[in-house]
């Protein structure tokens, strides 16, 4: 227990035990007094009786106002409280098998809504970042605690080229670091430090047209999971589409579109995050919910004042009853 002001404790012990030294005090100068006077002072009887009470009724008095020393000092506990902290990047995908409408009204529409659903449920201790992805990965807002610049980006959002789920990562990751994060040419993976608080929440239909390049060394997606896993970053993955899929026209060309979860659950697996299947709108609706963020364990102060206050007022309430009771006197 830590306390605001510990001279104002110091000040009202003080003042407690001097009012103990004084009810002695006076009880030893009654006591000698009825001594003299021939009236035995520890006999039995409602005297005796009387004296108790009253005696009882100073020592409640004065703890109570030893107590409410200690709440005017200002006492506090400190409790540890888990909450939401760290980082989130919203990765999504905006390629043009996002416009299919297998999920209503189109895919990108319902991921967008599940997104600004998600970004409303984070309390002000996340900072929220968002990219949207096409090939080569486009940053749209870096990480930040003002959550109306997520939602503005979401919403700026349109459907439109191929998708690379491997450079996806990657310039999520780069928005967590606030550097570029690439993968060498020899597919070497960086060091990019160890992130533990940091989440990223990918929304894709799982397509991976440009995940790697001819030689197979590119930003593959398997290859920038494994960079996030190294630093400690969690990818929970939101399949958007069905697995039925259906026809989308990109560049006047009539394509067919299909959710891939094996990829989705892949990324999300290989950094200890959650593959979570949404086949329709209703689905994404509760995406906010089943997405576990890190928890942080902080340590905060929990003012005990007002308990401190409520017995020091049952002591001097007891004591001036008890004292009224007895003798029909206050003190």
């Amino acid at each position: 227990m830590s306390l605001a002001d510990p001279i104002l404790l110091a000040a009202g012990l003080v003042v407690a035990a001097i009012l103990a030294w004084a009810a002695v005090a006076a009880a030893r100068r009654r006591a000698a007094a009825l001594a003299a006077a021939g009236v035995a002072a520890s006999g039995p009887g409602p005297s005796r009786s009387r004296k108790g009470a009253r005696l009882g009724g100073v020592w409640f008095t004065i703890a109570g106002i030893a107590v409410l020393a200690i709440a005017i000092a200002g006492p506090a506990a400190s409790v540890p409280v888990s909450h939401a902290s760290g980082t989130v990047i919203l990765a999504m995908d905006v390629s043009g098998s996002m416009a299919a409408t297998d999920v209503a009204p189109s895919r990108l529409a319902a991921a967008k809504k599940a997104a600004l659903s998600f970004i409303d449920a984070q309390p002000d201790s996340v900072d929220i970042g968002v990219i949207a992805f096409q090939q080569g990965g486009l940053e749209a807002a870096l990480p930040t605690a003002d959550h109306a610049i997520a939602e503005a980006a979401v919403r700026r959002l349109t459907a439109g080229g191929g998708t690379s789920l491997g450079d996806a990562v990657l310039a999520s990751l780069s928005a967590i670091t606030r550097r570029t994060v690439t993968i060498g040419r020899d597919g070497s993976a960086p060091n990019i430090g160890y992130w533990p608080s940091a989440t990223i929440v990918l929304f894709s239909d799982g397509q991976d047209e440009a995940g790697a390049t001819a030689d197979g060394n590119g930003t593959g997606a398997d290859a920038a999971a494994s960079v996030a896993e190294k630093a400690g970053v969690h990818i929970d993955t939101v399949g958007v589409g069905t697995t039925a899929g259906t026809t989308v026209d990109v560049d006047g060309y009539h394509l067919f579109t299909a959710l891939d979860p094996a990829t989705l659950t892949s990324i999300s697996q290989a950094t200890g995050g959650t593959y979570h299947p949404a086949s329709d709108a209703s689905e994404l609706d509760g995406i906010a919910s089943s997405i576990n963020l890190r928890l942080t364990v902080t340590n905060q102060p929990l003012p005990l004042a007002g308990a401190f206050i409520a017995l020091a007022l049952a002591l001097l309430v007891a004591g001036a009853v008890l004292t009224v009771a007895r003798t029909g006197r206050v003190v």
